[in-house]
């Protein structure tokens, strides 16, 4: 495997992306990039819905955190990124994947993770989709239904996060002996 090596991994909330990066990279020896809004909320001392309130008004949200993302991701000898938009954004990343899950799935998965109302939470997941569809629409004319160009699509719902970075880890291993 080679060290300098740039994977990103996009998908929806709850799909995965944070998890299956933060382990790719562990496994792999390389920086684990992961700067969303939750980051800049922490950074802030607001809470998400706040950041996606002020974002859904103000593109300084978004272009912040997406710059600081590649900033890192472009500064860095090899890593892995994982966010919204990822795979769009390090137009130079080696590998591109793209998690899915059902939004029931994804739903179970922030509650395990925050807490709250399995269907209140789907609700608001789904709303913060939309949203998050059409404000990288309007800022960059990204379309984040369309991952057509990516080197995986995993759908995530009946794998663990260890089966989902062993089918990574062989795609990369696989493309590496085809290229060199």
């Amino acid at each position: 495997m080679k060290n300098n090596i740039k994977i990103a991994i996009s998908g929806r909330s709850g799909c995965g992306n944070t998890t299956i990066s933060k382990m790719l990279a562990e496994t792999l020896g390389l920086k684990f990039i992961n700067f969303t809004f939750r980051s800049l909320a922490k950074e802030r001392n607001l809470d998400l819905k706040a950041v996606l309130e002020l974002a859904s008004k103000d593109d300084m949200w978004d272009k912040e955190v997406d710059t600081r993302q590649v900033r890192l991701a472009r500064e860095s000898d090899g890593c892995v990124i994982g966010s919204r938009l990822a795979i769009w954004v390090l137009e130079e990343a080696d590998v591109k994947i793209y998690l899915r899950a059902s939004s029931r799935i994804r739903a179970e998965r922030i509650v395990k993770r925050e807490g709250g109302d399995s269907d209140e939470v789907r609700a608001f997941t789904l709303e913060r989709d939309r949203q998050d569809h059409d404000r990288y629409l309007r800022i960059y004319n990204i379309d984040t239904d369309n991952y057509d160009f990516v080197d995986m699509v995993i759908q995530t719902d009946h794998f663990t996060p260890q089966q989902i970075v062993d089918m990574i880890v062989e795609k990369v291993n696989g493309m590496k002996s085809t290229t060199g």
